[in-house]
């Protein structure tokens, strides 16, 4: 079994970046955020990011450190508060910005991981959500009505942060940190995990495994 630990997070990255890259990042505002990933992405100058991730984090903290430092090209976000210089760039006209509901984020990270291409959704029918995309007919109980259809989410490199992982990779979340972070990992092609504890095999209860080591390349 090849050594999925890693000293530093400058060192689980080696080999991963290129520019124009697709990112998946877990976290929810500031919670749960892969700090020392994002930071190491930073230090390695990569450019023409795309970050999907529920949101920006905030001036200079999180993504907002690689907006400082005008890394990325578009976010893929479902909020957008919070962040003045993410505000400032996009009114600017120097960052793209792909609106997406919340809910129908986490599902396009989670279709991605399963191999699902895409799936159809009622969220954000007749908005500026559904601008451009294929629009579908399907019955229910109250007749036919419109459903848009979403895009599963495949990223090149899914970066997440995590409490715990044993040595093959299964990895537990703790509390409201787990958010995006276990969606975010499986729609990665790669998959980084920063963890605060790493232990042997056997010491995780195998029900309260929150990410299967499957999804795990490097922590």
């Amino acid at each position: 079994m090849a050594n999925k630990i890693y000293p530093t997070a400058a060192a689980a990255l080696d080999g991963l970046l290129f520019d124009g890259m697709l990112i998946a990042s877990g976290g929810f505002g500031l919670c749960g955020l892969p700090e020392r990933l994002l930071t190491a992405i930073r230090d390695a100058g990569v450019r023409d990011l795309t970050f999907a991730s529920n949101n920006a984090g905030i001036d200079n903290e999180g993504i907002g450190m690689l907006l400082r430092t005008r890394q990325v090209k578009k976010m893929i976000a479902s909020y957008v508060g919070e962040n003045k210089e993410f505000e400032r760039q996009y009114l600017a006209g120097e960052l793209e910005v792909e609106f997406c509901p919340q809910g129908t984020l986490a599902e396009r990270l989670r279709a991605g991981g399963a191999g699902i291409p895409g799936f159809y959704t009622r969220t954000g029918v007749g908005t500026l959500v559904a601008e451009g995309k294929p629009v579908m007919a399907f019955a229910g109980p109250d007749g036919l009505q419109d459903y848009i259809l979403e895009r599963g989410i495949v990223a090149d490199l899914a970066v997440v942060k995590a409490w715990k992982a044993d040595t093959t990779g299964n990895v537990v979340f703790r509390k409201t940190a787990r958010n995006f972070n276990v969606p975010a990992a499986t729609s990665g092609k790669v998959c980084v995990v920063e963890v605060e504890e790493v232990v042997e095999p056997g010491q995780l209860d195998p029900d309260g495994v929150h990410l299967p080591g499957v999804y795990v390349h490097r922590i």
